[in-house]
């Protein structure tokens, strides 16, 4: 058995190479002969993975939330499959994390991969995002919750290869509601080109752990299989 450091160390290696590859499939030009050599090894490497035993994400949610504070400072995310800004993660922004008093930061320079528009990046991406780094305001402020409502403003095309910092901190409570809010900023120029507001409610960590221990195993899957 391998060692789990090892493992997660590995883990992060080979989603930071599939982002990459994203990127570079996205932004660069390519021969026949490359994209075939490309999906050939990514085939076979699937083919590979698929039949081994399905991973599961524990519940980690507790009364306490002690496993769940934010540090002051930069901080890296417990959770590395996480979409967004986990580290291993094929669909991860390779965002910098820091907390400021209350506010979370998260740094991104966004890529060829995230492009919508010619030039800008695609808005699900930027929605994403902000959805992604409110949740790491429960960690700030000790309390388990679900996103309820999100709402983004697009004030400005969101640049791609320029530093962005999104910033977000909770605004209000209201009962189970955590009222948050939230800028993404153009680093070089200080034009805040996206404004968002997000509504999450809180539950029961309780209810959550036994809602997950009773979730159904994930169902065999072959991505290199037509069933139709």
């Amino acid at each position: 058995m391998d060692d789990e450091t090892a493992i997660i160390e590995a883990r992060a290696r080979a989603g930071r190479a599939i982002r990459d590859i994203g990127h570079a499939f996205i932004g660069r030009h390519a021969t026949v002969e490359q994209i075939d050599r490309l999906a050939e090894v990514l085939e076979s490497i699937g083919g590979e993975l698929w039949p081994a035993d399905p991973r599961t994400r524990p519940a980690r949610l507790s009364e306490d939330h002690a496993e769940d504070v934010v540090p002051q400072g930069h901080f890296t995310p417990r959770y590395d499959d996480r979409p967004v800004s986990g580290r291993s993660s094929p669909w991860g922004l390779d965002i910098a994390l820091h907390r400021h008093g209350d506010e979370i930061e998260a740094l991104v320079t966004l890529g060829s991969a995230h492009e919508g528009a010619p030039g800008r990046c695609h808005g699900g991406i930027v929605a994403a995002l902000f959805d992604d780094v409110f949740g790491y305001v429960l960690g700030v402020v000790q309390q388990a919750a679900f996103t309820g409502e999100l709402t983004v403003r697009y004030a400005a095309p969101t640049p791609l290869h320029r530093e962005l910092s999104c910033r977000v901190r909770l605004a209000d409570r209201a009962g189970r509601k955590l009222l948050m809010t939230g800028e993404l900023t153009d680093v070089g120029t200080g034009q805040v080109v996206a404004t968002a507001t997000a509504t999450f409610i809180a539950v029961d960590p309780e209810a959550f752990a036994r809602l997950t221990a009773e979730r159904p195993a994930p169902p065999d899957e072959d991505a290199g299989t037509d069933t139709a």
